[in-house]
């Protein structure tokens, strides 16, 4: 069911900052900044020939990552991002098999513009898993 690993997102509490490291340190070809008031984050994308890592700041209080980072301060790991044919049916599929998907389970727009959706990390190995629909 899962394809190609899409990205690794990474949360970090200074986007500013963690795109110089990315970018100045690394080498790394980094994206704009792009606000995702939906998903509560605003992300940078840095390519790699064979993926992407997704460095996410928290967008305003509410934000979904915003308890994440002030638990881990200085950022983390906070999840991976798989490809999916179909996300509706990749969804019935693991919640007939027992998963939890995260909120609703519609499918929202993610930053490459197609549809996600998130699975419970207690599920998976204790990792939000990201479903993208290609």
């Amino acid at each position: 069911m899962i394809g190609r690993l899409n990205h690794l997102a990474i949360a970090v509490p200074d986007l500013a900052a963690a795109t110089a490291l990315y970018r100045d340190i690394l080498g790394g070809n980094v994206s704009q900044p792009q606000p995702l008031p939906e998903h509560g984050v605003t992300v940078v994308f840095v390519e790699l020939p064979n993926t992407k890592i997704e460095l996410l700041e928290p967008l305003g209080e509410n934000s979904s990552i915003a308890k994440f980072v002030e638990n881990n301060p200085a950022g983390g790991m906070h999840h991976i991002c798989y490809e999916v044919e179909n996300i509706v049916a990749a969804r019935d599929r693991l919640v007939e098999a027992g998963a939890r998907v995260l909120g609703d389970g519609t499918p929202k727009t993610g930053a490459h513009g197609k549809p996600v959706l998130f699975l419970h990390p207690k599920d998976f190995c204790g990792t939000l898993v990201e479903l993208e629909e290609v």
